[in-house]
């Protein structure tokens, strides 16, 4: 087997794993903000990755395996609970996956979510939220289910060889790995194998809610873009014009550009840049033709940060607002620079 195990910032873990011999490899956990590494890592080894595999909807980071699967035209393995429309291999408990000379045998292991599963591999098995180093999977998050992890764990993968190594989706300590044997007798929540009790331990957790919660349920059961990818999108089809170049067109008198706050009212009033006209960016496509007549004009659109201007920038060049650019940064910047200002109290 050929193995690589791939971290990132937040503690999310992915695997890249290939059969020496046939050269084919699949990527486990994939996380959207580490897409080249996989490519790197599979070149670098002499592997042509064949499938992605997502242990279950994930809840706190992006999974890559939609958008690297459309990359690499492979398919995405799920178990057969996972609502995500680009799902195209449905598995279930006890089936096996070939890749290569390679068996993935799937254990649906629900709890977590609905749709976690665990992939044994000869001697590891990939764990997802299931199982984690010195802990568990949360059960507070949508289709979550204490019981079922109570049965998953107990039941299921805890029978594993004691020797067998465990990989998790999530490390939260400098250990690369730990052996079913070590979590069984070091694991606190183990310890606890009364099913009842187990449950009312897991409901009375008080755990934060992962920062990206929405976001990241929206686009991993919809396959949709995250807002970053919207915005790096964006950022590609439109150009940008900096500060300096824009205070000194103003200050030059002739500045031959229409500025556009797309920022809400009370912002506009309290500050903005001299001779900017306000379209909040809620009302930009109802408004723009009565407010812009002239689509051939050179209009530089800014906001508070710099994102939102960017995604409106785009919107006009859609709408057919060609010369559209957006201000590098934003009004947040642009006050911090002692820039001027007109106000409209």
């Amino acid at each position: 087997m050929i193995f690589h195990q791939i971290a990132t910032e937040r503690g999310c873990q992915s695997y890249l794993v290939g059969c020496p011999d046939s050269c084919a490899a699949v990527v486990i956990d994939p996380d959207i903000h580490e897409l080249e590494r996989y490519l790197t890592l599979a070149a670098q080894s002499g592997l042509r990755i064949r499938y992605l595999l997502d242990t279950h909807t994930h809840a706190d980071h992006f999974s890559a395996a939609d958008e690297l699967a459309a990359e690499l035209s492979v398919p995405v393995i799920m178990h057969k609970n996972s609502p995500s429309p680009y799902v195209d291999m449905a598995v279930d408990d006890g089936e096996i996956v070939k890749v290569g000379k390679l068996s993935l045998n799937i254990l649906h292991t629900p709890g977590h979510t609905a749709d976690s599963m665990c992939v044994h591999i000869e001697d590891r098995v990939f764990t997802g939220d299931t199982l984690l180093i010195g802990g568990t999977g949360r059960t507070d998050l949508p289709t979550g289910d204490a019981g079922c992890l109570f049965d998953s764990l107990f039941h299921k993968l805890l029978r594993l060889d004691p020797e067998t190594r465990v990989y998790p989706a999530h490390i939260y300590s400098d250990r690369a790995f730990t052996t079913i044997g070590a979590e069984i007798a070091d694991n606190k929540r183990l310890q606890v194998t009364d099913r009842d009790k187990f449950i009312a331990m897991m409901q009375s957790l008080n755990l934060t809610m992962p920062e990206h919660l929405s976001e990241a349920l929206r686009t991993n059961l919809s396959g949709s873009k995250t807002v970053e990818q919207m915005l790096g999108a964006a950022a590609q089809r439109i150009a940008f014009m900096s500060q300096e170049e824009i205070l000194r067109r103003i200050q030059s008198g002739a500045p031959d550009i229409t500025l556009l706050d797309v920022r809400e009212r009370e912002s506009y009033e309290q500050g903005h840049i001299p001779g900017a006209i306000l379209i909040p960016r809620g009302q930009l496509e109802l408004r723009v033709d009565a407010l812009l007549p002239d689509p051939t004009a050179r209009i530089v659109v800014y906001c508070q940060y710099g994102k939102v201007s960017t995604l409106a920038t785009a919107t006009l060049r859609e709408m057919g607002f060609t010369r559209a650019i957006a201000m590098a940064q934003g009004m947040e910047s642009w006050l911090e620079k002692g820039y001027p200002t007109s106000t409209s109290l």
